[in-house]
């Protein structure tokens, strides 16, 4: 990409690298610089918070704001209840409007710690497009909206092709998704004034199709604007983990855990996660990123602390790197370490190693826990377990057990 940026957004999306694809690259920077651009990504409410997959999309609103604009976050109260069918295999499961609301409010208390809320010019809103898609007339929309769509050109994007290609079924429901995305977009315009759509790059064709729709029924001047879908260097897909997804909420993910993420970052991917998940001038990046060896350790420990920071605040941070040093370096127990509480009635006269590990859910079957005792994969209390029908009773749990999963899952066990 040659294109220089002139304005500051434009110019961090492509220092950082946050920037993928742009539909006019150089009718934006000027937009950009001329004034306050009020730019919105959308959200779906699929589950009570957002996870690590989501924060590249929290960061670009929380840059857009930071250089001087307005954040939308929308959050997909109607769409929800179709559901995206990008690069899925499957229809997603029909929520109630209950569990759409519930996570809503879940995912509401992320953005908080990331944008500025309020009603000041660059101040950022929170919209839910229930609000105008519940009472849609059908006819109206088919006659007003439906008609600039077609058919020929939306099975050629890629999210709907791949699916088709593999020849599995494509609802009618889901089919309309990237009918209502787009409206979203001209009702954005209409109603706030927004003149922007970004999102990840599988969202290519329905952001474009919300720019066309705009220009087409409102003549409106507006701008589609894409991040690269993150992988990390050993190809698997951000957002996971090996125990499971790395949620934003507090409650669904301990803020030590998260922070443990962010730690555990393969070599090759410091440089590029400091630039898109930290506020750390680029240089630094780069300088953090090249680091070899034992060094790169410090610099996974400044990527965590400043990642952990930025969502659960700097006494989070400190509290997870001090309880890491505490269980890594020292072999303690540690503050911070997520707390399973296991009752004095469950554990009886005592639990085999087995039966132990399957009821705190540190393994989901006991054909897990065995081969984990057989690969010497356990310990509690950094001591070697090699029974699996060894028991464990109340006076071994004490005043809490500290049980590890290899170098790098722990937990402290309790009675309650």
């Amino acid at each position: 990409m040659t294109y220089h940026a002139k304005s500051d957004f434009m110019r961090v999306m492509m220092e950082r690298g946050f920037l993928a694809d742009c539909t006019d690259y150089q009718a934006l920077d000027e937009a950009l610089v001329k004034g306050v651009v009020p730019a919105y990504i959308g959200f779906d409410a699929t589950a009570k918070s957002l996870h690590v997959g989501s924060l590249i999309q929290i960061m670009m609103l929380r840059w857009l704001q930071k250089t001087g604009h307005k954040p939308i976050v929308l959050m997909g109260g109607g769409t929800t209840k179709v559901g995206d069918p990008s690069f899925r295999a499957d229809e997603r499961p029909l929520l109630t409007p209950e569990q759409i609301d519930a996570n809503i409010a879940g995912i509401r208390q992320v953005f908080s710690a990331y944008v500025r809320f309020g009603d000041a010019p660059t101040d950022a809103v929170m919209l839910n497009n229930a609000e105008w898609l519940d009472n849609l007339n059908y006819l109206e929309f088919l006659r007003d909206i439906g008609r600039h769509f077609s058919i020929n050109r939306m099975l050629s994007f890629d999210s709907v092709k791949s699916r088709l290609d593999r020849e599995q079924s494509l609802s009618f429901l889901e089919f309309n998704y990237m009918i209502l995305q787009a409206y979203d977009f001209l009702e954005l315009y209409r109603r706030y004034g927004c003149r922007m759509q970004m999102g990840g790059s599988d969202q290519w064709g329905n952001i474009v199709n919300g720019v066309d729709l705009t220009r087409r029924v409102l003549e409106g001047e507006v701008y589609g604007l894409t991040s690269p879908l993150l992988t990390t260097s050993d190809g698997k897909k951000m957002g996971k983990s090996q125990s499971g997804a790395v949620w934003l909420n507090g409650e669904m993910l301990s803020s030590y855990e998260f922070w443990q993420f962010w730690r555990n970052t393969t070599d090759a991917d410091v440089g590029r996660f400091l630039k898109l998940y930290t506020e750390l001038p680029v240089a630094e990046c780069d300088r953090l990123g090249a680091l070899q060896g034992s060094e790169i350790n410090g610099a996974k420990v400044i990527l965590a602390n400043a990642v952990t920071t930025l969502l659960h605040g700097a006494n989070a941070a400190a509290a997870a790197e001090a309880t890491a040093r505490e269980v890594f370096e020292k072999g303690g127990v540690g503050d911070e370490l997520e707390l399973i509480t296991l009752a004095a009635t469950q554990l009886g006269a005592g639990l085999s190693n087995t039966h132990f590990l399957t009821a705190t859910g540190i393994v989901a079957s006991g054909k897990e826990a065995k081969r984990l005792i057989a690969e010497n994969g356990l310990r509690y209390n950094n001591d070697l377990v090699t029974d699996a029908s060894a028991m464990v009773t109340a006076d071994q749990i004490g005043d809490g057990l500290k049980v590890s999963v290899g170098k790098k899952k722990h937990r402290l066990v309790k009675l309650g």
